[in-house]
């Protein structure tokens, strides 16, 4: 069985990432589309994804703090990214209890 990962991004909130694919597991992780697990914490992002590196043609969706999103079967090879950071948008309790810094904390778990 592939190790389990934990990939941690933070975004600032002029923070951006373009579309792409990830494909850096195992192969054999990748060809049994085993899903990617995103966590995000703090302020919310555009995150967008879609069947073709076209930012154009991508779907938006906003994934606001503690959303979860994941990836995985026949949609594990989606090109996705994060359009931008929605500055204060985080819920306040969570910035006054930890003193998180203005933007967005993302924990990205797979199996390599």
């Amino acid at each position: 069985m592939s190790p389990d990962i934990c990939i941690v991004n933070f975004y600032t909130t002029s923070g951006r990432l373009g579309l792409h694919q990830d494909r850096d597991e195992s192969r054999g992780s990748l060809s049994e589309g085993l899903p990617v697990v995103s966590f995000s914490v703090g302020d919310a992002a555009e995150f967008l994804y879609g069947d073709q590196r076209d930012v154009e043609n991508a779907e938006k969706v906003v994934l606001e703090s503690g959303d979860v999103l994941i990836f995985g079967g026949k949609s594990r090879h989606i090109f996705h990214g994060v359009a931008s950071i929605i500055p204060h948008s985080a819920p306040k309790a969570l910035i006054e209890d930890t003193r998180l810094r203005p933007g967005r904390l993302n924990l990205t778990f797979r199996q390599y």
